[in-house]
C-alpha cells in the first residue's frame, strides 16, 4: 500500500476496476496502454466538477466502452509509472486510487486503440505482467487480488451474483 507521504506528494489519478460474473468465476476487462504494448485498468486524471469515483467511471467508458455501476469508495491505492527512463522526460510516478465497477453492458469506446478485452484472473495476471518492471507488476497484481478478494467475499457462497442481486440475471456485456 501507498504510504500517506508518498500519496500527498505524487499526482494523482483514478482507475476504474471493471468486472462481470461469467458464471461463478469473475472477468475482468482490461484495456491497452496508449503506447500499445502493455495493459492495464482504464485509468487517467481526476476533474474537479466530478468525484473521483465518478471520475473513474468516466475512464471505463472513454477507454473501455463499460457501463456500468462504480463503487463511490475507492478499494485500493497504488503506485503506477508512465514513461521510460531512457527518455528525457524519465518516468513519472502517479498515485492511483482505484475503483471496482460491476459492468452491466458495453459500447464502442471512445478511444479505439485501447482494445477492451475481458480476460480471467490468470489471464489478467499474464497480461498485466508483460512488458512492466517488476516493481509495477507487484502494484497491479495487487490490485487485481484484492479486487478478486472483495468480489469472493462479497459473493454469496449459495447461488451465483447475478441471482443474489435481481431476480433475473444480467445481460450480458457486448462489444459493438
Amino acid at each position: 500500500m501507498v504510504s500517506v507521504r508518498v500519496a500527498k506528494s505524487l499526482p494523482l489519478q483514478v482507475a476504474a476496476v471493471c468486472y462481470r460474473w461469467r458464471n461463478s468465476a469473475v472477468e475482468f476487462l482490461l484495456v491497452n496502454t496508449n503506447g500499445g504494448n502493455k495493459w492495464t485498468f482504464p485509468k487517467g486524471s481526476t476533474e474537479p466538477r466530478l468525484s473521483h469515483s465518478q471520475a473513474a467511471a468516466r475512464e471505463a467508458l472513454e477507454e473501455a466502452g463499460a457501463i456500468g455501476t462504480i463503487e463511490p469508495r475507492h478499494f485500493h491505492v497504488y503506485l503506477h509509472s508512465k514513461g521510460v527512463f531512457w527518455q528525457p522526460s524519465g518516468i513519472q510516478e502517479f498515485v492511483v486510487k482505484a475503483f471496482l465497477m460491476k459492468v452491466s453492458h458495453t459500447q464502442t469506446p471512445g478511444e479505439p486503440m485501447r482494445n477492451p478485452t475481458w480476460a480471467t484472473i490468470t489471464e489478467a495476471r499474464k497480461l498485466l505482467s508483460k512488458g512492466r518492471e517488476v516493481k509495477y507488476t507487484a502494484e497491479l497484481l495487487t490490485v487485481l487480488d484484492r479486487a478478486s478478494e472483495i468480489l469472493r467475499r462479497d459473493q454469496p457462497a449459495t447461488r451465483g451474483f447475478a441471482e443474489s442481486r435481481s431476480s433475473r440475471p444480467l445481460p450480458a456485456p457486448t462489444r459493438d
